[in-house]
């Protein structure tokens, strides 16, 4: 357990210890936003229900208006909403609007552009094809199709497809409940006054955001001091409130003050695995108490950042049943300048990356990566990766990176 194991290692035995998506609820369409897919969605109906009109203009038949000029004798309206009950026959026209449905005989739109209309008659002044400006019934959808997939996460787009087909409530799956606890003599809470020894923890907002954002809902378990009996009631905190991951930050490594794991061992914790080669983030935890995960979180703010991008962002979308949630999410790049070999650990690294028309963006990272430095990590736009014993590296040369303003899910 003691040795350093690869961030694809750590990651699959994290996705491989959840067990399961959370259950299924159900939730009305208006409530649906950002929520994870419980079952397959089917259309409940057809859309469009009937032949609409891709234009306004005259419902015609095409064979009435092959030869133009065409007067035709105007029979009624059909407009969204208050379509024409009736048939066309020849020589008749219906006057049409945008979406409307296409009266019964006719087969084509004439456009009003070409078209002139005089009292109860209109005259064509150009021809049209049998079909032209129609949207035939289920050219969107129709009853029964596969609209959306379980694992999906409903946005905009997503809901607006669901509500044309006919749903007003959804099977979702219930927010995983993450439980957030801070550790350390040395924090005091934003806004509380800091003897000249503390700082003011940062990491437990920055990880509430990522869990949000991924589709959590977050539990402040606060501060808890260096002492065992501390950590411990913690612990029991987050299993009374049913946490299904437990995000310990801080207290991880192996120094005096360093608590937690024994913490939760002494909770019951089954260890899976304890330090990561990875920089920043090397003594990152994974361990489950019965049925809650738990995932250790270093203590340096962009540590924890990073780990939690990395560990606890997949982590929740697994427990949300996205078959998505282990995907690589970098992207190629070019470097910004010359890189040295790397050592044993991967790295992801603070860049700033800009960009050049009809070229990958240029990764340049910053000079200073220090894992304490968030005024850093807030102005760089992304991670740029090296992997373990990657060779030196020349300005130009191919890199991945992982944007940090791009959201999540």
């Amino acid at each position: 357990m003691s040795g350093l194991i690869s961030v694809a290692e750590a990651l699959a035995r994290i996705l491989a210890s959840v067990p399961g998506p959370t259950e299924a609820e159900t939730v009305a369409l208006g409530l649906a936003h950002g929520r994870v897919l419980a079952t397959t969605i089917h259309a409940s109906r057809t859309q469009p229900p009937f032949p609409a009109s891709a234009m306004d203009g005259y419902a015609v038949r095409a064979a009435d208006v092959a030869t133009v000029p065409a007067t035709l004798r105007l029979v009624g309206t059909s407009a969204a909403g208050h379509g024409f009950s009736g048939s066309i026959g020849p020589g008749e026209a219906v006057r049409i609007f945008t979406g409307a449905p296409v009266p019964e005989g006719a087969d084509a739109i004439l456009i009003q552009e070409d078209a002139d209309a005089e009292g109860e008659f209109v005259t064509a002044r150009e021809s049209v094809t049998a079909r032209k400006f129609i949207r035939p019934a289920g050219l969107d959808f129709r009853e029964g199709d596969v609209l959306m997939q379980a694992g999906e996460t409903l946005d905009a787009r997503r809901l607006a497809l669901a509500a044309a087909a006919g749903h007003a409530s959804l099977s979702v799956r219930r927010r995983p409940r993450i439980a957030i606890l801070a550790t350390g003599d040395e924090l005091v809470r934003p806004g509380e006054p800091a003897a000249w020894d503390q700082i003011v923890a940062s990491n437990s907002l920055a990880v509430e955001a990522l869990a949000r954002e991924a589709g959590a809902d977050a539990i402040d378990l606060g501060i808890a001091a260096d002492d065992l009996g501390a950590l411990k009631s913690a612990v029991g905190r987050a299993r009374e409130a049913g946490a299904d991951l437990l995000v310990t930050l801080g207290g991880a490594s192996v120094g005096d003050h360093d608590l937690v794991q024994q913490a939760l061992s002494e909770a019951g914790m089954e260890l899976g695995f304890w330090r990561v080669a990875l920089r920043p983030g090397k003594p990152l935890m994974h361990g489950r108490l019965g049925p809650m995960l738990a995932i250790g979180l270093p203590g340096n703010p962009v540590s924890s950042i990073v780990c939690g991008l990395l560990f606890v962002v997949p982590a929740i979308r697994a427990l949300l049943g996205d078959p998505q949630a282990g995907a690589d999410r970098s992207e190629p790049a070019t470097l910004g300048r010359d890189m040295p070999e790397n050592d044993k650990r991967e790295d992801y690294m603070r860049a700033r990356l800009d960009t050049v028309p009809d070229r990958l963006p240029i990764a340049t990272a910053e000079t200073r990566q220090d894992s304490s430095m968030l005024a850093v990590l807030g102005r760089s736009e992304a991670l740029l990766i090296r992997e373990p014993y990657a060779p030196a590296a020349r300005q130009g040369d191919p890199c991945r990176v992982i944007r940090l303003d791009r959201r999540i899910v």
